[in-house]
């Protein structure tokens, strides 16, 4: 059996990644690096079943194959080669082990002195190709002196072919560019030229590549497949404007000024690919048609134009314009379970300019935990909302401004709403408006910009219990009537590939403020002051109110950073890191209960129940309800995920962290952020779990298991070989999705 294969490689620059793609046989699948969980399965299976259920979802044995170890070479020969190492020399190693039995393999390999290039010339017919090729020299990737590599000269040419048909070459494509490398005469060096042949390369005339324009633009927004449309009867009717001509049937239903501001293909002199993948982009972003299909056809060059013109046609299929749907769904808020239901009403195009008009009505019941307490199933929070947004496939601004603008179209969102919410502490209302923007601005970036987020919210019916544990006044301001009128930001980057698994990168940034314009506002009008006292430092204090509630005002900045690897398609390790902080001054010199940071529950550090760890060394009562909230928060995961079965998925977890006050006014003992001692107050948790992936969703089951807990005695805060491991130690966490 094949236990091991091992490449080394004299040269460092050479990825070991890039040449065990290329063996052929690789040995069992691992978790943890050494445990072979799959092939164990295998092995339960019955010799007499040849297709027992352990077989099926377990690995067969790898058996060493001499034949393989030869393919292998070659092929990692042939990779060597790409690169330019055309004297590598390869061997492999077998060591036996006749008592398993089983061989270890390793491949030593020598690759030499590579072939770099010495000089690159470029041979092209076409004086206008040849301008241009020569202009975008700046950008190529042949570089002298470095590799001579397959790979990178393959990727010229399509970057040259990209440039081109951005310029207007219509036709133009890789099989006009070839390369002539010449290595007679020099010491592994390569005299390179890269060749551009002219249009018609079989003739001994010379024919130059052409350069088209889009002549006219032909949208259907009804289009029918041909197999369809051989069903229906009626030819469609055609309105002209200037250079296009919108075909329909009985009345257009989208406005001819939409497909005129989303089109950057105009926005070119001559034919550019760019424009077409950006219009194709800016028509899906609509959500309005189930295929879109942007095609060329050649005008007939004995017309009156003498340059070489395209038709542009914009074949549509629209979506229904009306959706209405029922969902029951299970819901899990960090460990308590509940049940909701929603009512959704949408209309895609409500103004016939692709507007998107959504309403919902939800309702839901939950289980709120009490920490120490009964651990009744009572669903005892309750929640009803009413919410309309409306989506506009464009920048609406007093700015006029009517072409989109970056990678993707903008779109303008406006949402109103109203949410009551009866919580086993307390009940509260929330009325909210907003209106704001949301556009991408490359392939990866995502950017929204709310300019106005404001919400209204009331509070009432506080539980005694609840009002008794909130110690201080400090903490109860928190849970007073405010108003947040807020702008924010978010700018978001994320490489992940849905199609394709593979290591990716996300990184999120958000900034907020509130409460600056009321400010400004209140001054401004010389608005009167409400006054109060403080109960804890018995000094009055005065703020401004609008709609005659105290409104909210801070800055608050977030920012979050996943990194996830794949080692390969059974093994994957995660990790992220999150730090926000919410800083309270002038007319609320504490932030709003909701825009406060917890920590704990299913997606943070899961050995603590939901908003029961922190802030700091600080230790609630065992007896107050999971409430515990403030101003810092700082928080690290890292995460092993290995396939066991087909559908189930294992994992390790480490968690850390914690949240802070910035005031000083928080009474809580070791709440507040010292530079000098918040290292002494992180939390750390682990854990193991279990994920059920059903494709249309993941369960998620994780039991999170106590090492470090801030809120003991300094000295005795690591658990293990400090204090008695108990129930009170785990916390066994439900949810849908990954934590991160």
């Amino acid at each position: 059996m094949l236990n091991k294969v091992e490449i080394q490689v004299d040269n460092n620059t050479i990825p070991k990644e890039d040449l065990k793609a290329h063996i052929k046989q690789k040995s069992n699948l691992r978790i943890l690096g050494f445990i072979k969980f799959h092939l164990g399965l295998y092995n339960l299976s019955s010799p007499k079943h040849e297709n027992g259920w352990f077989k099926r979802i377990g690995e067969a044995p790898v058996i060493y194959e001499e034949y393989q170890a030869r393919q292998s070479i070659d092929q990692m020969n042939v990779y060597l080669r790409n690169k330019g190492y055309y004297n590598a020399i390869i061997s492999d190693t077998i060591i036996y082990n006749p008592r398993k039995p089983k061989v270890d393999q390793t491949f030593r390999i020598k690759p030499g002195k590579p072939y770099t290039i010495r000089n690159l010339d470029y041979d092209i017919s076409d004086k206008d190709v040849k301008k241009l090729v020569l202009a975008d020299s700046v950008k190529q990737l042949i570089k002298v002196n470095h590799l001579f590599d397959v790979d990178i000269l393959n990727a010229e040419r399509n970057r040259i072919t990209r440039m081109l048909r951005n310029k207007g070459y219509y036709q133009f494509s890789e099989d006009y560019i070839s390369y002539l490398a010449d290595s007679s005469f020099y010491n592994k060096q390569v005299d390179l030229t890269l060749k551009i042949e002219d249009a018609n390369p079989e003739t001994t005339t010379f024919e130059p590549h052409r350069k088209f324009k889009v002549g006219k633009y032909i949208v259907n927004s009804e289009f029918i497949p041909t197999h369809v449309q051989a069903k229906t009867i009626g030819t469609p009717d055609t309105i002209y404007e200037g250079n296009y001509a919108f075909l329909y049937k009985k009345k257009p239903n989208y406005k001819p000024v939409l497909f005129k501001n989303l089109n950057r293909i105009p926005d070119s002199t001559y034919f550019c690919l760019e424009n077409v993948e950006k219009t194709y982009r800016a028509l899906n972003r609509l959500r309005q048609f189930k295929m879109i299909n942007i095609n060329f056809s050649e005008v007939d060059s004995m017309s009156s134009s003498k340059e070489s013109m395209l038709n542009c046609n914009f074949q549509l299929s629209p979506l229904p314009r009306q959706n209405v749907s029922v969902e029951v769904e299970g819901t899990n808020s960090s460990g308590n379970f509940g049940v909701a239901g929603n009512l959704n009403v949408q209309h895609r195009n409500i103004f016939r300019g692709a507007e998107v008009l959504d309403f919902k009505v939800r309702g839901a019941v939950e289980r709120q935990q009490k920490v120490g307490g009964s651990k009744s199933l009572d669903f005892n929070t309750r929640e009803l909302g009413l919410e309309s947004t409306i989506t506009f496939p464009k920048f609406l601004s007093p700015l006029k401004r009517n072409r989109p603008f970056g990678f993707q179209i903008p779109q303008t969102e406006l949402s109103i709403g109203y949410n009551y919410q009866h919580r086993p502490d307390y009940t509260r209302t929330i009325s909210n408006f907003r209106f704001g923007y949301n556009w991408k601005s490359s392939a990866l970036i995502t950017q929204t910009f709310n300019v106005l987020d404001f919400n209204y919210v009331k509070l009432s019916a506080f539980d005694e219990d609840f009002i008794q544990s909130l110690e201080d006044y400090y903490i109860k301001t928190s849970f007073t009537d405010h108003l947040i009128s807020a702008t924010n930001y978010t700018w978001t980057y994320n490489n992940q590939n849905l199609n394709r698994a593979g290591d990716y990168r996300f990184l999120k940034v958000s900034l907020e403020s509130a409460g600056n314009l009321l400010d400004l506002y209140s001054l401004l009008i010389d608005k009167s002051k409400s006054t109060e006292v403080d109960t804890t430092t018995n000094e009055p204090f005065s703020y401004y109110q609008v709609l005659n509630t105290r409104f909210a005002q801070y800055l608050k900045a977030d920012l979050e950073y996943r990194y996830n690897y794949r080692f390969d398609e059974y093994n994957t390790i995660v990790t992220r890191a999150f730090l926000g902080i919410g800083l309270p001054f002038g007319n609320f010199d504490v932030l709003p209960f909701e825009k406060k940071y917890f920590a704990g529950g299913a997606n943070g550090i899961r050995a603590w129940q939901v908003r029961s760890l922190g802030p700091g060394s600080y230790a609630a009562p065992s007896s107050s309800y999971p409430n515990q909230l403030s101003d810092i928060k700082l928080e690290g995961n890292a995460e092993y995920r290995f396939q066991l079965v087909p559908v189930v998925e294992g994992a390790l977890f480490i968690d850390a962290g914690n949240i802070w006050a910035i005031n000083s006014k928080d009474t809580r003992e070791g709440a507040v952020f010292k530079f000098n001692n918040f290292y002494n107050q992180i939390a750390v948790g682990t854990g193991l779990g279990l994920r059920f992936d059903f494709d249309y969703f993941l369960f998620r089951l994780d039991l999170g298991m106590k090492l470090r807990d801030p809120s003991l005695e300094e000295g005795r805060r690591w658990i293990p070989g400090s204090h008695k491991i108990t129930g009170d130690t785990f916390n066994l966490s439900f949810a849908i999705g990954y934590p991160f």
